[in-house]
């Protein structure tokens, strides 16, 4: 289905949203999004990052943006999203209307049955409203990864994303074959409630996200008929051979029509440039102490501005900040355009990686006002 004349209920309400396509709001090119790593700044908790992810999961949804994603990561102590199920559930009970997803679960490290189980209860708790992206990393090291799956044969776990994906898909609609060993097993909720005497199916089921920064995923998401995300925030040089092949792969499906292409993008707006770089400089600090086996709290910006760099680390900062769009609102959008332009992507979805939720919040509402978002 491609989604054009459709409206599903639990979207934002705007024409043409079946939870995969939709309107791009105000004067944005296309729709937007916005992905949140649950990230915990220095001198704050966990607790302090999960009430922050409900107080920007509910300014995306007043200012219209399409969908709110929490992405799996593990042993980073400045990220608290290793549990997305959890964070979404949570998310769902404080919001109403916007979309809601994983950026996502890394199948390989869970048993198929969990992930189905664990998505249709979410679907059960905010119908219509639920998007279940997957990732073929574990989004950790070898070691936690090896923790996480019990096994030290994980190149093996990611060979096998496919199979595991097919089972999945399985186990969302209720449909192994005849004689197939998980022919009598069901996900539940799921569609087996509605085999049940006075049984009732939910018209509802999330659908499926291939996430991927290389061509595999990408290849294998065109061959199925599924919506494509893309990493660019952090694999900008693979974004457009990625895209390109999972638009020449693309095959029509039941799901969609034409290829649907998500890209994700860090970007931070402030009043002023200079404020924008104060803030940018933090995420970039934590990106570089995680990439040198030394992960911890996002830094402050003054943490950020008094840290000596060396010629290879500035080296490494500047070449991270050159794929973050940072400034003004206008420049942000400017960048925003362009990349959309550039690109092709039918969605942007946004991260905005700063020490503090108020900055990260407000970047969200400069970016919405510079394209006449409504205020809600």
């Amino acid at each position: 289905m491609s989604g054009e004349d459709q409206q599903t209920p639990g979207s934002n309400g705007r024409p043409g949203d079946d939870g995969i396509r939709a309107t791009a709001p105000g004067t944005a090119p296309v729709p937007l999004s916005v992905l949140d790593l649950v990230t915990v700044g220095a001198g704050n908790t966990a607790t302090d990052a999960v009430r922050t992810s409900v107080e920007l999961a509910r300014t995306a949804e007043r200012r219209g943006f399409h969908r709110y994603w929490v992405a799996e990561h593990h042993s980073m102590p400045g990220v608290a999203s290793s549990s997305p199920a959890v964070l979404l559930a949570h998310l769902a009970a404080h919001t109403d209307r916007i979309r809601l997803g994983s950026g996502g679960v890394m199948l390989p490290n869970h048993a198929p049955l969990v992930i189905a189980e664990q998505f249709g209860t979410l679907e059960a708790m905010a119908p219509g409203r639920i998007d279940l992206g997957l990732g073929r990393a574990p989004g950790t090291d070898g070691a936690t990864a090896a923790a996480l799956r019990r096994t030290e044969r994980l190149h093996e776990g990611a060979d096998e994303f496919p199979q595991q994906l097919a089972e999945l898909t399985r186990f969302l609609d209720d449909d192994f074959p005849a004689g197939h060993p998980y022919a009598r097993i069901h996900a539940v909720p799921g569609p087996v409630q509605a085999t049940a005497p006075g049984g009732v199916q939910s018209p509802h089921r999330p659908p499926l996200w291939l996430l991927g920064s290389s061509g595999f995923s990408a290849q294998l998401a065109g061959t199925l008929g599924l919506p494509f995300a893309f990493a660019h925030h952090f694999s900008a040089a693979n974004t457009l051979p990625a895209l390109d092949l999972y638009r020449s792969s693309f095959r029509p499906s039941a799901v969609l029509a034409e290829p649907y292409a998500l890209i994700g993008v860090s970007a931070l707006a402030a009043e002023d440039e200079r404020e924008a770089n104060r803030q940018v400089r933090t995420g970039a600090l934590a990106m570089l102490r995680l990439r040198t086996g030394r992960p911890g709290l996002v830094p402050t910006p003054e943490e950020a501005a008094a840290h000596q760099f060396s010629d290879v680390e500035r080296n490494f900062v500047d070449g991270w900040l050159g794929n973050v769009l940072h400034g003004t609102p206008d420049a942000v959008r400017q960048g925003l355009d362009d990349l959309a332009k550039r690109t092709g992507a039918d969605e942007l979805m946004i991260t905005a990686n700063a020490h503090t939720g108020e900055a990260r919040r407000r970047s969200y509402e400069l970016i919405a006002d510079a394209y006449g978002l409504p205020q809600g």
